[in-house]
């Protein structure tokens, strides 16, 4: 047995024994659960579920949202040539090199990451989390910026200047053949990298555009109660672990229609930075300085995510939380899509953190 196995099994033997060791044992199987990178959430999407022929892609991605790590490597890229030559145009890497450079250099400045950046990582969220396990449509699809009816309902105030330079980035390489879909998934993923400790997440593309209004009511809003949240995610493949990783984003975060009197308070105090004061600002602070969304406070106190938001605010959080957010927000990225087997990597043109 190994050693830290050992070490829970004993102190679950115990947490009756003395007040207060079911909260530690939660915390110590918890921080333990994370450093292994385990994760309790292994629902398969799309084309995966009941699929004995998989694609090498496929497999790859089966993996990930089965436990593989979503944290990119190192590795990075040099194109053929400049995009409009017959060696780029051919080349999908080539492609989105060219892309991600443009994106990147609109998501970071002297202070850290922007506000293009802050609104393609929430754009990111809102496209694919509009879908569950029971919607025939919806996720990950571009329908965000495809359809009018989606963008103008009011959970998507807010994310106008991001959506007209997506849409501009949109016009300039359409020609290439890329699709909504990935454009807003890339730039929610490089928006993450391109702020200052954020992680370098695994990324894919080849999603299909769709521009029927995807399914209304499965945004999570900043009133709502963290049971009413846990059970929402769980409806889209996410467990409460998940849950509290993803809404650690909020720590690049600057609201405007939650409170308009202080229109562009942020939700801690270092937005243009990718780090874990969000998680202990939010436990610890008295919603003047910073704003406090409702249902952040709900989350950090509440049974099923209290453990893990506490260990992401602590000490060390930080390591823990990255790869953690990486494995959510891979999840988020695939929701919907239903061609999994067909996608093409493009990790290695991603910015290094």
């Amino acid at each position: 047995m190994k050693i830290s196995t050992l070490l829970v099994g004993l102190v679950a033997s115990h947490a009756l024994a003395y007040p207060g060791m079911g909260k530690t044992m939660a915390e110590i199987q918890a921080r333990h659960d994370l450093t292994l990178g385990r994760r309790s959430s292994t629902d398969l999407l799309g084309d995966l579920i009941d699929n004995t022929s998989l694609s090498v892609v496929g497999t790859i991605i089966k993996a990930i949202l089965q436990g593989l790590t979503a944290v990119a490597d190192s590795s990075t890229y040099t194109p053929p040539g400049e995009l409009t030559t017959d060696a780029c145009k051919q080349s999908t890497l080539c492609v989105w090199y060219y892309i991600v450079q443009d994106l990147s250099s609109a998501f970071t400045d002297s202070n850290g990451c922007t506000d293009l950046a802050r609104g393609a990582i929430r754009q990111g969220f809102h496209d694919a989390a509009a879908w569950d396990k029971n919607s025939a449509y919806g996720g990950a699809d571009g329908s965000l910026l495809l359809s009018d009816e989606e963008f103008a309902r009011p959970e998507n105030r807010g994310l106008e200047e991001i959506a007209a330079q997506t849409k501009t980035w949109y016009s300039t390489y359409e020609e290439y053949g890329i699709s909504m879909a990935d454009l807003i998934q890339t730039a929610a993923i490089v928006a993450t990298v391109s702020c200052p400790g954020g992680p370098r997440i695994r990324h894919f593309v080849g999603r299909k555009d769709d521009s029927t209004a995807a399914p209304p009511n499965l945004l999570p809003l900043p009133e709502q109660n963290a049971d009413y949240l846990v059970n929402l995610f769980a409806a889209k493949t996410f467990d409460a672990n998940d849950l509290v990783a993803l809404v650690g984003a909020h720590t690049a975060a600057k609201q405007k229609f939650v409170d308009p009197a202080r229109s562009g308070a942020s939700e801690d105090s270092t937005p243009s930075l990718w780090d874990t004061k969000f998680y202990s600002e939010t436990l610890q602070g008295d919603n003047t300085t910073i704003l406090i969304f409702h249902s952040d406070k709900s989350i950090s106190s509440y049974a099923s995510t209290t453990v893990q938001f506490n260990l992401f605010a602590g000490l060390g959080g930080q390591a823990l939380w990255n790869p953690a957010y990486a494995q959510a927000y891979f999840r988020m990225s695939m929701l919907g899509v239903d061609n999994l087997n067909d996608l093409t990597e493009i990790t290695q043109v991603l910015p290094l953190p």
